[in-house]
């Protein structure tokens, strides 16, 4: 018996190292940030009231955060679409540009009205969609989806416009986001995407850029530990996803692509000198102006 003990202790010891349950901590996040997350996670586990209070004003600065709806209020129609069906709400304001300006703006208002306000296509996305963040639980159904939107004005030759989707599920404690950002150019009357902007095959460096941006906000204390770096596929899905401001570009993110859910932070602001050298050097590119 006394043998028996020790043998016991040893593979006990072995078991716990190769614990799965481990092994899904964090396992996108830089092999650097490991410990420091590990530990935030748990003693964010033991203040889940102040995590609730970080949420409330995170996500109150992302729906009053400045954007220059007031200087483009000639160019600018503000709509509202409403509908309520048996299991959910639909409450939706997005954008139109004023065709009495130029009529080619009809570009950007049909795409608007295919996109965003085809009532059935939404409705199907509502009813098949799942909760994106598992530490807020997964509901059935939906209850409620708010579209808003934020738009921004680059020396007058390119709008960017952010909708933020605040989603509303049965169960869940607060609301989840998703974003979709467009950018159009005001003289061509075209849609502007990734490739317009930065060179073709530059997705890795650009997220490297990211990744290190956000890695040195973890370090100074401006974002939570808790966040980890964006995985390539993510980074694919979404990188249509920023808005121009002035001499910033903001990548925005869903919810708990890049932190948990109750830190209430989507996006990272990245410096237009920071990103020449995966810009495209052309004509058509307005960051260049």
């Amino acid at each position: 018996m006394k043998f028996f003990l020790p043998i016991l202790i040893f593979f006990t010891l072995i078991a716990c190292k190769n614990d799965p349950k481990k092994d899904e901590v964090d396992t996108s996040a830089p092999l650097s940030n490991q410990e420091e997350i590990i530990d935030s996670l748990q003693v964010s586990d033991e203040n889940l009231e102040q995590q609730q209070k970080t949420l409330i004003l995170k996500r109150k600065e992302l729906l009053e955060k400045k954007d220059s709806k007031e200087e483009l209020e000639n160019l600018l129609v503000s709509k509202e679409f409403i509908k309520e069906g048996d299991l959910y709400i639909l409450d939706f304001k997005y954008p139109y540009l004023n065709e009495k300006i130029k009529p080619q703006f009809e570009t950007f208002n049909a795409y608007i009205s295919e996109h965003f306000l085809d009532a059935k296509d939404v409705e199907k996305q509502i009813l098949e969609e799942q909760r994106l963040c598992d530490s807020m639980g997964i509901a059935r159904t939906t209850e409620k989806r708010f579209v808003d939107y934020k738009i921004y004005n680059l020396n007058d030759r390119l709008i960017s416009v952010l909708f933020y989707k605040e989603n509303h599920y049965t169960g869940a404690a607060h609301a989840s986001y998703t974003f979709e950002c467009l950018n159009f150019d005001l003289e061509r009357n075209v849609f502007m995407n990734y490739e317009d902007f930065f060179n073709d095959g530059t997705e890795e460096e650009l997220r490297e850029i990211l990744n290190t941006h956000l890695k040195q906000k973890i370090n100074a204390g401006e974002i939570y530990y808790d966040c980890w770096a964006i995985a390539a596929d993510d980074f694919f899905n979404a990188k249509n996803n920023f808005v121009i401001n002035d001499t910033v570009v903001e990548f925005y993110f869903d919810d708990c692509v890049i932190c948990p859910s109750y830190t209430g932070t989507y996006s990272i602001e990245i410096p237009l000198k920071i990103l020449q050298p995966v810009l495209r050097k052309t004509k058509k590119n307005p960051l260049l102006l």
